[in-house]
């Protein structure tokens, strides 16, 4: 027999063999990564491939390679081998499958291994909805979104070797993709600290840099705390924004939550007074960032269960994001007709634009919004390398060519500012701007601004707030803002204040006729200085004889004293005059 007759026999019975094993005369092995499948780039790996006693030799295939990719004889006691990997590249990214071989042949495949390699973009965002901090056997889901473009999101829990879940993303109108990963139910002390990650199909085991760890707290059913903020429910940017945690149980630690948003730091309780317990936030100057819903949670230090959450407190920014950095993003006002506009330089917004600035400029600008993303990682995915560039809407008519949104809305009080009690007062909220949603807010009072639904009237969006059967409680300063729908914690500038003043009936029916009294003297006056030959009886000169009510009386008083004085000397005269004449008849 031949020597290449001998090889062909050998290798089909070997074949064979382990086809006949494969079929299902021997159990397959397991395989694993210590310390976990998805590895950060440029780390070691160790793959373990474990079978039944007695194996001869194990192998490692990846899949797409022509060969076995390692082979290693068992380790003590004969039923497993390890793979070693020092330095994880893209490369050794892939999937994995390990068998091995006995006296009885050829064992079937293992499970395949995913070995990700992670660290070749920039990282993507983890949150958690409604919040990070959830009740015992309560679900959360978990949403990890990038502007990069990514197909796929990998989820991974602190601890465990496999990834929690992956999912294909979803694209988003602000440009984002995104992908939501349900969790739960939550038992009661879990301590879990999620990561996730962004990949492209093209490549789907070389993935981005991990996002921030993302921690599931426990809420129990222990007393609220409450919160609140001196600065009052509507900020400013720029103010300093502080928000106070308060119980009167005796916490020894904080803790504050954003809806949709990670967890801020945890903060020792203090004692300010005898049963009371609190615990101050400062989140520094604000941004358009700090809009949203936050809740606080209290806790002891021999317990990792929260107490249920405080009341939701509304933090609402007002007024316009400035030129420069926010955060994570970098923000720049649009603008609309103007040459530097229509040369191309584009008006920049966030990373992708905002939905509240794309809904305002589709009324009211062409300019340019470009986005590309900053955070440049080891390589540029495919996404990364595009820029992207959208147009507005024709301009409208309505708005002049501003360098700033006309945000500011104007605020009047039907029939005025000056009310009897129990009468009714509207105050109206207007805006040139495509608002869709205004507040009323008066200065110093705890509850949350009122909300109403905007409508387009005369060429204006606008609002109505009636205050019925007014009382000294409704007077006060009172201003308004517009926001849209789409950014419902993001206010525009606030209006110029207005002070509704609540008089008893008389003094307000006074208070409104010296007002009407001036405002007529201010039109008589203007009159005068326009028209000097008119003649002040003239009915066309805009003056009318109630204006004058309380003159008329005066010089109806001056007329009195002087008559009355003429009639006492007159009397003093006649009496003089007599007297004289009885002395001469003596």
């Amino acid at each position: 027999m031949t020597p290449t007759l001998t090889a062909l026999l050998c290798l089909g019975l070997s074949v064979g063999v382990r086809t006949q094993v494969q079929a299902g005369t021997r159990p397959k092995p397991t395989i694993w990564a210590e310390p976990g499948s998805v590895i950060p780039w440029n780390s070691p790996v160790t793959i373990w491939c474990q079978g039944t006693l007695g194996a001869r030799e194990f192998r490692l295939d990846k899949e797409g390679s022509q060969s076995p990719w390692g082979r290693q004889p068992p380790l003590e006691p004969g039923d497993k081998a390890k793979f070693s990997i020092p330095h994880v590249t893209e490369g050794y990214a892939g999937r994995y499958h390990c068998y091995h071989y006995s006296s009885t042949g050829w064992s079937q495949d293992s499970d395949p291994l995913e070995l990700v390699m992670t660290g070749a973009y920039s990282k993507p965002s983890l949150s958690a909805l409604p919040s990070p901090m959830v009740t015992s056997g309560g679900n959360v889901t978990l949403r990890c979104g990038s502007w990069q473009g990514f197909d796929r999101f990998i989820l991974t829990k602190e601890g465990e070797d496999k990834p929690s879940g992956a999912l294909d993303a979803q694209p988003q109108p602000s440009g984002q993709t995104q992908a939501p990963f349900p969790v739960g139910p939550v038992p009661p002390s879990p301590r879990w600290t999620f990561r996730c990650y962004g990949c492209y199909r093209s490549k789907p085991q070389v993935c981005s840099a991990p996002s921030g760890p993302l921690e599931l707290l426990v809420s129990g059913v222990s007393g609220k705390p409450s919160l609140l903020t001196p600065q009052g429910p509507v900020v400013t940017l720029g103010q300093n924004l502080t928000l106070q945690c308060r119980s009167d149980i005796s916490y020894d630690r904080f803790t504050l939550s954003k809806d949709g948003g990670q967890d801020l730091p945890q903060r020792p309780g203090r004692q300010p007074q005898a049963g009371l317990s609190q615990a101050d936030f400062p989140l520094g100057r604000v941004s358009g960032l700090h809009g949203g819903q936050y809740r606080c949670y209290g806790g002891h230090n021999l317990s990792s269960e929260w107490s249920a959450p405080s009341d939701p407190l509304d933090i609402l920014v007002a007024g316009e994001e400035p030129v420069g950095q926010s955060g994570t993003q970098t923000l720049h006002r649009p603008c609309w007709g103007s040459p530097r506009c229509d040369a191309g330089s584009g008006g920049w917004g966030p990373r992708g634009g905002t939905d509240r600035e794309r809904q305002v400029g589709r009324e009211r600008d062409r300019c340019r919004e470009t986005q590309t993303d900053r955070d440049a990682g080891p390589q540029r995915g495919p996404a990364d390398s595009q820029l992207r560039t959208r147009w507005a809407g024709s301009p409208s008519p309505r708005f002049p060519s501003l360098g700033q949104l006309p945000d500011t809305p104007s605020f009047s009080a039907q029939p005025g500012p000056m009310v009897a009690s129990g009468e009714n007062v509207t105050l109206l909220c207007q805006s040139w701007s495509p608002m869709d949603t205004f507040l009323l807010s008066k200065e110093g009072a705890a509850h949350p601004p009122l909300h109403l639904r905007s409508k387009y009237r005369g060429q204006q969006y606008q609002a109505e707030f009636p205050l019925s059967s007014v009382t000294s409680a409704h007077g006060g300063t009172y201003r308004c803002y517009s926001s849209l729908s789409s950014d419902p914690y993001l206010l525009s500038q606030p209006s110029d204040p207005l002070e509704i003043l609540v008089s008893e009936h008389r003094e307000a029916e006074e208070s409104k006729e010296e007002h009407r009294g001036s405002l007529a003297g201010q039109r008589q006056g203007a009159a005068d200085t326009t028209h000097p030959s008119q003649n002040m009886s003239d009915p066309t000169s805009g003056s009318r004889p109630q204006d004058y009510t309380v003159g008329n009386l005066i010089r109806m008083g001056v007329a009195a004293l002087i008559l009355v004085g003429l009639g006492i000397l007159l009397f003093q005269a006649r009496h003089d005059l007599g007297g004289a004449q009885d002395a001469a008849r003596r």
